[in-house]
C-alpha cells in the first residue's frame, strides 16, 4: 500500500480501493504475543535438540501452561524447528546361504568395505574384493568416497582380465543395495548374493581378509595422505597374492593355486617350491578364458 501511495501519488483510500481491501485491514496490528512460547520452545530445542514437536508439546502441558497444540505448532514451524524424519529403509528377507568351498575361479567373489582415517583426521574408505576359490585379492580400492558407481567401475575393470564371477557375496551396505549396482549385475548375469543383516560371519572369507589387512596395514602405520595408503596397500596385496602362505590353502599362496595350467579339485594343486611364479595371475586368467 505504501508503494502505491508514493509511486503513483494517490491517497490511502484510492490505494485500498485498487487492491480491493479495506482501510481497517491496513491499520490492523496483531495483538498476539508469542514471546513466551518462543522462549519455551527455543529452550527445549537447545537442551534436547533431538526431540520433536509432540515431545515439546507434552512437556509444556506438564508444566501447566494453557497454550493449545495449534498455537504451539504454529510457533514451532515459524522457528523452523520441524525436522525431517528419515524413514528406515526396509530390506527384503535375506535367506541364509552357508559358505561353500568352491573348486574353480570366478565361481564366487566376496566384497566388503572398511574405513579408517589419516593422521589429519580425514576419513577414507577401502573396498576389498576377493576370489573365494584361492583367496586372491582382486582389488583394494582406496578413496575418501566410494559410491555405487565407483564399485561398478572397479568390478568392470577386474572382469576385463579376470572374467565374470557367477556370484558376488556382499553385506547390506548402502552401496551394495543400490539399484544401480543391482541393475548392472543383472545386465552382466551376475548373482548378487546378500548375507543376512547383522551376520558378518556369513561373509567370513572377506571378513578374514579385512582382519589381516587392518592388522598389517591400517593398524600398523600412520598415514599422512591417501597416496601413502594406496602404495602400502598395493605392496601388501602383491605379497598377499604371490608370497604369503595361507592356512586355508594348505600353506600355499593364491598364486600357487594358479601356477599350474589346469585343475580339477582344490586338492590337486601342488605347492610351488619357487618363491616366485613363472606366470602372472592376469596372464594365467587370460589363458584360461581363451
Amino acid at each position: 500500500m505504501d508503494y502505491l501511495k508514493h509511486a503513483f501519488q494517490v491517497s490511502l483510500g484510492r490505494a485500498c480501493e485498487v487492491m480491493n481491501i479495506s482501510r481497517s485491514v491496513y491499520y490492523y496490528q496483531s495483538k498476539k504475543d508469542d514471546r513466551l512460547v518462543i522462549d519455551k520452545l527455543q529452550g527445549f530445542a537447545e537442551k534436547r535438540p533431538t526431540e520433536g514437536f509432540w515431545k515439546m508439546y507434552f512437556r509444556i502441558r506438564k508444566e501447566g501452561l494453557p497454550w493449545n497444540h495449534k498455537r504451539i505448532h504454529r510457533v514451532y514451524k515459524l522457528l523452523k524447528l520441524n525436522m525431517k524424519r528419515k524413514g528406515k529403509r526396509r530390506l527384503p528377507a535375506r535367506i541364509l546361504r552357508p559358505l561353500e568351498a568352491v573348486n574353480h575361479i570366478n565361481t564366487s567373489w566376496s566384497m566388503d568395505f572398511m574405513s579408517d582415517s589419516l593422521i589429519s583426521g580425514r576419513k577414507f574408505r577401502v573396498l576389498n574384493l576377493l576370489d573365494d576359490f584361492n583367496r586372491e585379492a582382486l582389488a583394494i580400492e582406496v578413496d575418501t568416497s566410494l559410491r555405487a558407481e565407483r564399485v561398478i567401475r572397479v568390478l568392470a575393470q577386474i572382469i576385463q582380465w579376470r572374467g565374470k564371477p557367477q556370484r558376488i557375496r556382499v553385506d547390506n551396505g548402502p552401496e551394495f543395495i543400490s539399484s544401480k549396482l543391482g541393475l548392472w549385475c543383472e545386465e552382466q548375469a551376475i548373482h548378487l548374493q546378500f548375507i543376512q543383516p547383522g551376520k558378518p560371519s556369513q561373509n567370513a572369507y572377506i571378513e578374514r581378509f579385512n582382519g589381516s589387512f587392518r592388522k598389517d596395514i591400517l593398524d600398523a602405520y600412520v598415514f599422512e595422505s591417501l597416496a601413502q595408503v594406496i602404495i602400502r596397500a598395493d605392496e601388501w596385496m602383491h605379497d598377499y597374492n604371490y608370497n604369503r602362505p595361507h592356512d586355508a590353502l594348505n600353506g600355499r599362496s593364491p598364486a600357487d593355486m594358479l601356477a599350474v595350467g589346469l585343475w580339477k579339485t582344490r586338492d590337486g594343486f601342488p605347492t610351488n617350491p619357487h618363491p616366485e611364479t613363472t606366470i602372472t595371475m592376469k596372464e594365467f586368467s587370460n589363458l584360461e578364458l581363451s
